[in-house]
């Protein structure tokens, strides 16, 4: 499952972007339509932040391991920047550049005014 902040423009057009190109059943949901967040181990506070990825034994992974591990879930080149993203040296960009993001998703296409919230 990958979960985002559904308040945000950008984070919404990007798990859209995500979903489209899916070669599995994946739920891609925001974290506004989770009932018990705590059933999974987060809090509002970290969805607000962030994206996160809950596999199927219940591991969770944040930001930029979130987006990922999606990624390894969609279909052609996609799948090789999902991997990357995981993998030192390059897993450390990821790291690196996935709160500059955040911090400023507000000025990314698709953004609103809700994606200054947060980071």
């Amino acid at each position: 499952m990958l979960i985002y902040d559904g308040d945000c423009g950008f984070c919404t057009t990007t798990a859209n972007w995500i979903t489209s190109r899916l070669r599995v059943p994946l739920s891609v949901v925001p974290w506004q339509q989770i009932d018990d967040l705590g059933e999974l181990g987060l809090s509002e506070t970290e969805v607000s932040t962030a994206a996160y990825w809950v596999d199927v034994y219940g591991r969770v992974d944040r930001g930029h391991r979130a987006i990922g591990r999606a990624l390894t879930m969609t279909s052609g080149p996609l799948v090789a920047v999902g991997w990357l993203l995981l993998t030192p040296p390059f897993s450390w960009l990821g790291a690196a550049g996935y709160p500059v993001v955040a911090r400023n998703r507000h000025r990314l296409p698709g953004a609103t005014a809700a994606c200054a919230v947060g980071p």
